[in-house]
């Protein structure tokens, strides 16, 4: 490395193992004490939690905003084949679904992302 990197962004690559960085920097880490006392695990998750922090992450939000869109009632006198800004097949499939919450909408196949938003605009929100 010809430059400064913190230690946890170097081992955030793909490439480089947790142990392995230890070794290299002098640690002392006995592979047969690693093994016996159960240790490589720990140095495994440690690993998995650093290189996956990101991901992990955001699929906390995507959970998070599915858990709000489950909440969202809409309205059961709802008339979807006039919401002329949600597409044919989403407007069809609504209509003859009838979800109860803008969660069940968001599951149904044919009704895209783009169609949940329009009808979270429609109901007020």
């Amino acid at each position: 490395m010809k430059q400064k990197i913190k230690l946890i962004e170097l081992s955030k690559r793909p490439e480089i193992k947790l142990k392995e960085l230890l070794k290299q920097m002098n640690e002392i880490i006995d592979n047969d004490y690693l093994e016996k006392n159960n240790k490589s695990d720990l140095l495994e998750s440690i690993e998995i939690e650093i290189k996956y922090n990101g991901y992990i992450g955001r699929e906390r939000l995507i959970a998070d905003k599915v858990r709000r869109l489950e909440k969202i009632k809409i309205h059961e006198n709802i008339d979807y084949l006039k919401i002329a800004s949600i597409s044919t097949e989403g407007r069809q499939k609504l209509d003859k679904i009838r979800p109860k919450t803008i969660g069940q909408a968001a599951r149904i196949p044919g009704v895209s992302p783009s169609d949940i938003n329009v009808l979270l605009v429609h109901i007020g929100r």
